[in-house]
């Protein structure tokens, strides 16, 4: 109880009472972590607060502070929504896509689909104006209250279908920028990008007639989706591919079709493209296992790690990357290895019992064994961890025992008891 489900729970939370619940909240040590919030309720009841704008207020604080760590510092002032949380760009990424229109000299963008105003957020920190465009009254309610201190003029929200004439009133000089609904209505993931809230061809009819055009799609777009002269690019953060964004005109880099960004936890951000992506030859398992980032795995440039850390694939159709020797990259996550076994679940449960291995990490690639399955199958009771990867080498089911790099030694790899 207690989420933002109705344009007059907007106007309560945004009213000067609602304002002023929520700043007693975020200056409360009882509303953050380890605090009782039934008691904190009661006592909000007992100073006077009304009781249904105490669950609003308590709930808008509890997603405030779990969105700082998506949404940055503001997202303890922003109006949000369980579910605009979760759709919303993450902070980090949201100022890249800023970064493309004001790059490309665009003036004004339509933010179409904004949800809680994310994107536009970004955009109006950059300096560009912005119109702020989502079908659902309540999202664009939520959108308005978040976007009112974006600066006199430079934000505004309508409440309309995206697809309904608002592209025909965008001129010279404005950028257009989708971000399509992926979910029904029950919440079901949409994975064609045809069956989405506008679909892909929308998009692609918009670029036509506003070239600075770019959507926000799901990483499953397939290669051959990316239309002549757009740049896809595949974005993850700290490891979790977050997104592709399809830039169109004016935002897609000449002669880029395909490229990965990967935004570290620590901030720093790494980039590579199909420009910089050679073939990789394919070649014996060596001491060394690199898994590349999954955002340059969805980009399908898997030989840029390849180069960078002078390896080969274990398999033509695999994106794993062998080195004879330690070497590192952004782009890749890098392991030691320790034996390579032909897989089977007697010999493999022998060998790691004979190790005394207990927990299991279990990575996989070009195989349908289900980690989970093959942990109960296995049925360890050893006290020693390990690491397996269950992938193809050389056309091969095989098993690689690993460890990640940078492991004390021995302490997870595995050696006969």
């Amino acid at each position: 109880m207690g989420a933002v489900e109705t344009v007059e729970d907007v106007r309560e939370l945004t009213s000067p009472t609602g304002r002023a619940l929520l700043a007693l909240l975020a200056g409360d040590p009882a509303a953050g972590p380890g605090g009782d919030p039934l008691a904190l309720g009661q006592r909000l009841r007992r100073e006077g607060h009304e009781p249904r704008l105490v669950a609003l207020a308590m709930t808008q604080d509890r997603l405030r502070r779990k969105a700082v760590a998506k949404l940055g510092p503001r997202g303890r002032e922003l109006l949000l929504t369980p579910a605009g949380v979760e759709q919303a760009t993450r902070a980090a990424v949201a100022a890249a896509h800023a970064a493309r229109y004001a790059g490309a000299g665009v003036r004004r963008v339509a933010d179409l689909g904004c949800g809680i105003g994310a994107d536009a957020l970004a955009l109006a920190d950059a300096g560009l104006d912005v119109l702020a465009v989502d079908a659902d009254p309540l999202t664009a309610a939520v959108a308005t209250a978040n976007l009112a201190g974006a600066g006199p003029g430079r934000a505004s929200v309508r409440c309309a279908d995206v697809t309904a004439g608002v592209v025909d009133e965008l001129g010279p000089g404005d950028g257009a920028w989708f971000d399509p609904a992926r979910r029904t209505a029950r919440g079901r993931r949409l994975f064609d990008p045809e069956a989405t809230s506008p679909p892909l061809s929308f998009v692609l009819a918009t670029a036509g007639r506003v070239p600075a055009t770019g959507a926000k799609l799901a990483p499953g777009l397939p290669h051959e989706l990316v239309p002549a002269g757009a740049e896809a690019q595949w974005t993850s953060v700290a490891g979790d591919v977050v997104e592709c964004a399809l830039w169109c005109g004016p935002l897609a880099r000449p002669g880029v079709r395909r490229s990965a960004r990967l935004l570290a936890a620590d901030g720093a951000a790494h980039e590579v493209d199909d420009r910089d992506s050679p073939p990789a030859a394919v070649g014996e398992v060596g001491a060394w296992l690199h898994e590349p980032d999954g955002a340059v795995v969805r980009a399908g440039l898997v030989g840029a790690v390849a180069e960078r850390v002078g390896g080969r694939l274990v398999d033509e159709t695999i994106a794993y990357v062998t080195t004879d020797e330690p070497a590192t990259t952004p782009l890749a996550s890098a392991f030691a290895v320790h034996d390579v076994l032909p897989f089977g679940l007697k010999p493999l449960r022998a060998y790691l019992r004979a190790r005394d291995v207990g927990p299991l990490t279990v990575k996989k690639r070009g195989t349908a064994v289900d980690p989970d399955e093959l942990r109960r199958r296995l049925g360890l009771r050893g006290s020693r961890a390990a690491t397996l990867v269950l992938t193809r080498v050389a056309g091969r089911q095989s098993v690689l025992v690993v460890s990640p790099a940078g492991t004390a030694a021995g302490s997870s790899a595995p050696a006969a008891g």
